[in-house]
């Protein structure tokens, strides 16, 4: 029994990261009010951009990727399976956060946080296959979605490491169910693309 209490304590840590909805924070900070009430009332920095403030959505963009990225480095001091641990609860922490009654942001900031601790190479993937996706079709969400599946792919294909793949394709199939409702818009055509107040 007391061989799982490292593994739950890098999950709790790794969760109460994650959970810092930095988002709303700093939109509140800003004398913005409260981001889950404009547009899609996501935390993450795509609603915040809605705001018109680029510089706050490239702040919560970068914060939410370094809680995911610093749960990782952290716990892996003590063990690799601690650091996967800790970066998986970081990633609920984002989605699921207990302040905000469990409904936080779609995972997709926390989720590159984590991936480039785990492998840069597979960041950069990652960020590329977004950002081509992105200038191709100017829709954030269809962006977010290729990169999470091209992402356990190249981990498992390209970098060997069974165990982080298959906790990135869990991750991945959260970010689809996050993303439902944006998936239907997809297909209806009525989605918003990068730069709509919508």
């Amino acid at each position: 029994m007391a061989f799982y209490w490292p593994l739950l304590a890098a999950l709790v840590f790794g969760y109460l990261l994650g959970s810092i909805p930095f988002g709303l924070l700093l939109t509140r900070a800003a004398g913005l009010g409260d981001v889950r009430k404009i547009g899609s009332g996501n935390i993450g920095a795509t609603n915040v951009l809605r705001t018109g403030n680029k510089g706050l959505a490239a702040a919560t963009l970068v914060l939410d990727a370094l809680k995911g990225a610093a749960a990782v480095l952290i716990a892996t001091r003590w063990g690799a399976d601690l650091g996967l641990l800790a970066g998986f609860g970081a990633f609920l922490g984002h989605v699921f956060p207990v302040w905000l009654r469990f409904r936080g942001g779609k995972g997709v900031a926390t989720y590159l946080g984590v991936l480039a601790a785990f492998s840069w190479q597979v960041g950069l993937i990652f960020a590329a296959v977004w950002l081509i996706v992105a200038i191709a079709t100017r829709y954030s969400s269809l962006s977010a979605l290729m990169a999470t599946l091209a992402a356990p792919l190249a981990m498992w294909f390209g970098y060997g490491s069974g165990d982080r793949a298959v906790l990135l394709a869990v991750m991945t199939l959260l970010v689809f169910y996050k993303h439902r409702a944006n998936i239907s818009r997809l297909m209806a055509g009525t989605e918003s693309r990068i730069g709509s107040a919508k």
